[in-house]
């Protein structure tokens, strides 16, 4: 009874967006304060003014390396020798994550001011992004299609970092047994091959889910001028635990003269479709790719919300400057009819006049807020 208690209590808190921001020694804030409001919230400034570093410090209040995947010691504001800290307030709930000068790439977190680990986030805190980066997913590596699936999976299955996580640590210490050692001990290769594959194996299911149900609610949305995109996982399928275990165990000499593991989740790729057109993302225009993307978030922000209560964070990075005025517009009414909140960023305040309901705006000149 007190778990179903304590994840309602959660749950409620988690609807709440983010009312407080302060950012000390992070990339060029020495010393910043934000207080948004619920809704949108419009950061503008010229393009080097530190905009997309608050994107980044939000992204850092949910598990992983944030929306540029940098090294901590590279968001100090003393590069590589400082330390840094984001906190939050969500509702009644103080978040907070950094490193610091001694330890300069272990990242803390900090819950209500006890400690925690990064993965325990993912119960408050929802956060989805789009930057310009991302324009080249489609046309680029397997692995970043995969890092952006499992933020979506994040977001519905909180347990889901914890699955990767260990199921790349355990990955790396195979790789490395089978190539140090000629004969390596098969009883440490089973007991890694068997936590290979159970956590394995619970990460394909949670990415298969996901499309699966996130595939449907494009499908059931209204038409609009973003492009429907369908969705499918291709490359390595899932097995069950035992027939994955076995798989590994089979394919050791392959493994070993490859230099890397050849079988499991991380072979997989998301496979992205233009529906009105039948085409392949990666030969789709940049413009398409950019609406397929907008529509994967907003439907995928629609089915988080439906399925635990709390709508993620969005973090729209320069993506108004990349739209015509009539989709522009047809963006913003589409966010305007949730309840959550959404960070956007440009370099004129113009781009954001359409936006049909009231929002915080603040001004970034040279690692200042006005």
């Amino acid at each position: 009874m007190a778990n179903v208690a304590t994840r309602a209590k959660r749950t409620q808190k988690a609807r709440v967006p983010l009312t407080r921001l302060a950012l000390t020694d992070f990339r060029s804030y020495a010393d910043a304060l934000l207080s948004p409001g619920p809704g949108f919230v419009v950061l503008t400034g010229e393009n080097g003014a530190g905009k997309t570093n608050i994107l980044e410090a939000v992204s850092l209040l949910t598990p992983g390396r944030g929306l540029r995947r940098a090294a901590l010691s590279e968001m100090a504001r003393d590069t590589g020798a400082g330390g840094f800290a984001v906190a939050a307030r969500l509702g009644d709930v103080d978040l907070g994550t950094g490193a610091t000068p001694d330890a300069p790439e272990r990242r803390q977190v900090r819950i209500n001011g006890v400690q925690a680990a990064a993965t325990a986030l993912s119960e408050w805190l929802s956060v989805l992004w789009l930057t310009p980066a991302m324009d080249r997913l489609f046309t680029e590596s397997a692995g970043g299609r995969r890092r952006f699936l499992d933020r979506l999976v994040l977001a519905l299955h909180p347990g889901h970092a914890v699955h990767t996580t260990r199921y790349e640590a355990a990955m790396r210490a195979r790789n490395k047994l089978l190539a140090e050692n000629e004969r390596p001990d098969g009883d440490w290769l089973s007991a890694l091959e068997a936590q290979m594959a159970e956590h394995g194996v619970a990460v394909a299911d949670a990415r298969a889910g996901t499309i699966a149900a996130l595939a449907a609610c494009i499908a059931g949305a209204p038409e609009s001028v973003f492009a429907r995109a369908g969705l499918a996982l291709v490359g390595w399928q899932a097995h069950d635990q035992q027939a994955f275990a076995r798989v590994l165990a089979e394919g050791r000499a392959r493994d070993a003269g490859a230099g890397r593991t050849l079988a499991g989740p991380h072979r997989s790729d998301l496979q992205v479709t233009h529906l009105g057109k039948a085409q392949p993302a990666e030969r789709c225009s940049t413009g398409e790719q950019k609406a397929l993307l907008l529509g994967i978030v907003l439907a995928h922000a629609d089915l988080v919300a439906a399925r635990t209560g709390r709508r993620p964070i969005l973090l729209l990075d320069e993506v108004a400057a990349h739209l015509d005025p009539s989709r522009r517009a047809a963006l913003f009414e589409r966010l305007a009819d949730t309840d959550g909140q959404v960070w956007m960023t440009g370099t004129e305040d113009a781009l954001f006049d359409a936006i049909p309901a009231a929002a915080s705006r603040f001004k970034i000149a040279s690692g200042h807020i006005i």
